[in-house]
């Protein structure tokens, strides 16, 4: 029996992993081509957060690899011209394209060389390229920054100026009067607080600032910009309002008395809407007041009051884009934080209310509405909540909309209806039976509530018709149109003889739908997803037709619409006539395309299809500008461009695949088997590199629950806590990546079934080494590995990350990162048991490794963070525990101060070093380190000064 490893700190690990790596132990062989090492993943570089201009002859995105500093690459799609810009990361550009903007972060180096006093003083900047010549403007120290809607203007909002510390000698000699003239300096709120603002004019470069400002708002049409710039010390409150196109800076309103909040402009370019209240009042309770500012003519008017609800801190504004409505936020009451009263003299150490005042107590009752942990977790986000109201300009006539008991509002252009909801009836039992809402219809003029659909699943939210003439909705199967005007309901497709619930559901719960398409013009029809195909219905007729004409379910191809311009507040609505794009998934073949239907027409369009998988990444909203990314395993997956109508003739415009053209590559196939019951399952084989036909190789079996639509997906190129296939597969390994299909009540038994069954087709196939397969799983992965090996032997060593090992104690324990029970879960939810444990123990005994510990023969290592926030890490102690009293060879990891994902570098990097060596250990014969064979003693290191 192995020792265990006993827990070291960040620094350690640090020093083990450079040790490893130096060691030689993955040193790369002299070949013609490059075998791959840790230190090639760190260096490979992925591409994220692709952008296009509005304009859509701009593309930029960021570059960045495992590890180390980003740069940004920016790409003309009307000619040749293309940038590089060393550290730029989330890319901005500006509507026509010419400008781009970057975030930049302090450098790797910087940061991991800094002391922790100086990481806090480390800022992003930013970068400005303009694309005409070229040239870079970079800026530091920059909180945020935003180009305006029509791109003339770039806002850059600074972050407050660093103050020179006094020295320690200076600190030690300082007078008396000089520190109480210090203690009496007004100290002014975080909150209240406004730092530098510049406004750049990008046509002509010209530039002005603003001090102190700690909100600002551009209007969407071009023509203005109001900043509400706050000077607390000196009681200077300004309202500032810049005509963009003359770049002409006007206080419009000063106040030295009130602190002034929010801002927001009409599109009308009629208004400013601002909240402000007593500056004198702490920011917490401080209670605002709502006006509206004519910008033509200066005069402020209030909006209505009344006594019961308040504006705060936190009541945003936000004008329709006719101008005729303000939406904000208010709440019942404002008032100013509790304070515990501190021990003063003799007598308050004996005051009995005062000393019980200062205790550290949380009362979990069984009727809180939330479990404490939970209410903890949410009371950031609750003193924050505000409830919607609107004043509709024309009249002055103020309308409440939300309230405390139907709280929440989906806003986006709507003139008559808004959708409201509320989980408050089913917060209690969410701890067991998962998220419910009821659904109202708010009308704007009144505020009335119209109930229409109750205990809804919260995953199935209604969809409001643009013309705001009917819902649609999804529940138990069917598909449902609610008529708001005659307070009638259609089942839309009881008729239709085929499924809108989701076939492959396997948890204890009511299967989802597939979901909605977009709506059509004029509120005259909407499309509906089945498994495969996509519906059109007409909501007068109530009739629907197949838009893919069956082609799908025929082939097995799972369509839908993409390609929508992303604009949350104005879906995209399809005229009749319309073409429209469709990504379809060929479940069969798991590779991807793109297709073509006419809105009205029963029939789709091949444009381009074949094994790889497509992802659509973005569309400029002014131009047809279609981007998206192409990939297999054996093709990065690059950026490519093409019009909306025809992704076929896509221009490619990245090529970071040729960093792969340095090694040796594998490929990946499919795999097709039956289980024990007759179940046909499928899988991804990916044979090592060099595979030689007829020679047996050790298996890494990698999985979760659905992994055959991972065939086409090029492999992560990242140290986590998952295996990587490209290292693995260039180490000689075949990485398999079975399907699971669960069966409600028996999760790790039929877990378990389709994880021999598949790795015994590998063992037929001739590719698996019976005596060299390895098993790796994290979370619900993690426990199904753990489950698997008190079942059967089949697996000769076993990596488990993050597992449940006993549902009887985990059933009742707490999700840390949400504060949430894990009842949920087992009930309702992924862990699929379906009944509470009272009522069925035997089946949460039966699914838990550790009353099976003493069956056990496979070499097991345990993984996790010990600030799990999914899993309660315990839950790897009980399994660690359970083994290491049975005998069993066991080796527990235990990464410090780290969630349910390993997130520091380090002990990522560690983790997937010490896996690569357990498994060449168990697997195929390799020396094993000294830490598996002794463990390590628990050390203190020296802190850095």
């Amino acid at each position: 029996m192995r020792k265990t490893l006993k827990s070291l700190p960040i620094a350690s690990l640090l020093l083990v992993s450079a040790s490893l790596l130096t060691a030689g132990a993955y040193a790369s062989a002299p070949s013609s081509s490059h075998s791959i090492v840790p230190d090639d993943i760190m260096h490979f570089e992925s591409l994220k957060k692709p952008v296009v201009s509005d304009s859509g002859t701009m593309l930029a995105v960021e570059v960045a690899p495992d590890r180390g500093d980003s740069h940004g690459l920016v790409k003309s799609l009307t000619s040749s011209k293309k940038f590089i810009v060393d550290g730029g990361s989330k890319p901005k550009v500006s509507q026509d394209g010419r400008f781009v903007a970057f975030v930049v972060k302090s450098s790797l180096l910087d940061s991991e060389t800094a002391s922790a006093k100086e990481k806090k003083k480390l800022k992003s900047g930013m970068v400005l390229l303009d694309t005409k010549s070229g040239k870079e403007t970079r800026f530091e120290r920059v909180k945020s920054f935003e180009f305006n809607e029509t791109g003339t203007h770039l806002a850059v909002w600074f972050e407050a100026e660093e103050k020179e510390g006094d020295s320690k000698e200076a600190n030690k000699n300082a007078d008396s009067k000089k520190k109480e003239q210090k203690s009496k300096q007004e100290k002014v709120d975080k909150f209240d607080k406004g730092t530098e603002f510049q406004l750049i004019s990008l046509k002509n470069g010209y530039k002005q600032s603003v001090k102190n400002v700690t909100r600002f708002y551009f209007d969407k049409v071009g023509k203005h910009l109001v900043l509400a710039s706050n000077d607390v010390k000196a009681k200077k409150h300004q309202l500032v309002l810049i005509k963009l196109n003359s770049n002409e800076k006007d206080i419009i309103r000063q106040y030295n008395d009130q602190q002034i909040g929010e801002v927001s402009l009409s599109e009308s370019g009629q208004y400013i809407a601002f909240t402000h209240g007593v500056a004198a009042s702490a920011p917490y309770g401080r209670e605002y007041k709502l006006s509206l500012l004519e910008i033509a003519t200066g005069d402020v008017k209030p909006a209505p009051v009344n006594d019961e609800w308040k504006l705060n801190r936190y009541s945003t504004l936000r004008f329709s884009q006719d101008s005729n409505r303000l939406f904000f936020g208010r709440v019942p009451q404002v008032s100013q934080q509790l304070e515990i009263k501190k021990i003063e003299n003799q007598a308050d150490l004996f005051n009995e209310k005062l000393v019980t005042g200062q205790r550290e107590l949380r009362i979990w009752h069984g009727d809180d509405a939330r479990i404490k942990p939970n209410e903890v977790k949410q009371y950031k986000k609750e003193q924050e909540r505000t409830y919607l109201a609107v004043l509709h300009l024309k009249g002055n006539n103020l309308v409440q909309l939300a309230d405390e008991a139907v709280p929440d509002i989906e806003l986006q252009e709507q003139s008559r209806f808004v959708i409201a909801s509320s989980d408050i009836p089913y917060r209690k039992m969410i701890t067991w039976a998962g998220f419910y809402r009821d659904y109202y219809l708010v009308d704007l003029n009144t505020g009335r509530k119209i109930p229409f659909l109750t205990q809804q699943p919260t995953n199935e939210a209604p969809n409001l018709s643009p013309k705001e003439r009917f819902v649609s909705y999804y529940q138990q199967g069917q598909v449902y149109l609610y008529q708001i005007s005659q307070d009638r309901r259609h089942n839309l497709t009881k008729d239709l003889k085929v499924s809108f619930a989701d076939e492959d559901h396997d948890y204890p719960s009511n299967a989802p739908g597939y979901g909605f398409g977009p709506w059509l013009e004029n509120d005259a029809g909407l499309l509906v997803y089945d498994k495969y195909d996509i519906w059109q219905v007409n909501t007068e007729s109530l009739e629907a037709f197949k838009l893919t004409g069956g082609k799908g379910r025929k082939q097995g191809i799972q369509y839908r619409v993409t390609g929508l311009v992303d604009d949350e507040n104005n879906p995209d609505v399809f005229a009749l006539d319309q073409q429209v794009l469709l990504h379809g998934y060929n479940e069969k073949t798991k590779g991807d395309g793109y297709y073509q239907a006419k809105i009205g027409v029963s029939g789709v369009t091949t444009l381009m299809e074949g094994d790889y998988k497509i992802k659509p990444l973005a569309r400029s909203k002014a131009s047809n500008t279609l981007v998206f990314s192409k990939e297999r395993f054996d093709l990065f997956p690059d950026l490519y461009t093409a019009e909306y109508s025809s992704p076929q003739t896509a221009t490619r415009q990245t090529d970071l695949d040729a960093q792969k053209r340095k090694f040796n590559w594998s490929k990946s196939e499919l795999v097709h088997w039956t289980n024990g019951d007759g179940q046909p399952l499928d899988g991804v084989l990916i044979k090592p590199t060099n595979y030689e036909e007829g020679k047996r190789y050790p298996v890494l079996v990698y999985f979760y629950r659905f992994m055959s639509d991972r065939l086409h997906a090029f492999p992560q190129m990242k140290l986590n806590h998952r295996p990587n296939f490209a290292w693995y597969a260039d180490n000689g390994y075949a990485i398999f990546l079975p399907d699971i299909r669960f069966e409600v009540g028996y999760p790790g038994a039929t877990s378990v079934q389709a994880l021999t069954s598949g790795v015994q087709k590998l063992i037929e196939m001739g590719i698996a080494d019976p005596d060299a397969v390895g098993i790796q799983g994290h979370s619900w992965g993690g426990y199904q590995t753990a489950f698997a090996v008190t079942q059967t032997h089949i697996f000769k060593a076993a990596v488990t990350g993050a597992p449940v090992s006993n549902m009887t104690s985990a059933y009742s324990g707490i999700r840390h990162g949400s504060g949430l029970a894990r009842q949920f879960q087992y009930e309702t939810g992924q862990s699929r048991i379906g009944e509470s444990l009272f009522r069925a123990p035997q089946k949460y005994i039966e699914n838990s490794p550790i009353f099976y510990a003493e069956r056990i023969k496979t070499p097991m290592m345990i993984m996790f963070g010990d600030k799990d926030d999914a899993v309660p890490w315990e839950q790897g102690i009980e399994l660690y525990l359970a083994m290491r009293r049975a005998g069993k060879d066991v080796v527990f990891l235990q990464y410090q101060d780290e969630p349910h994902h390993l997130k520091k570098y380090p002990n990522k990097l560690d983790y997937s070093i010490r896996m690569m060596q357990y498994f060449d250990h168990y697997l195929k014969g390799k020396p094993a380190p000294a830490w598996l064979t002794q463990g390590e003693a628990y050390t203190e290191y020296k802190k850095a000064d």
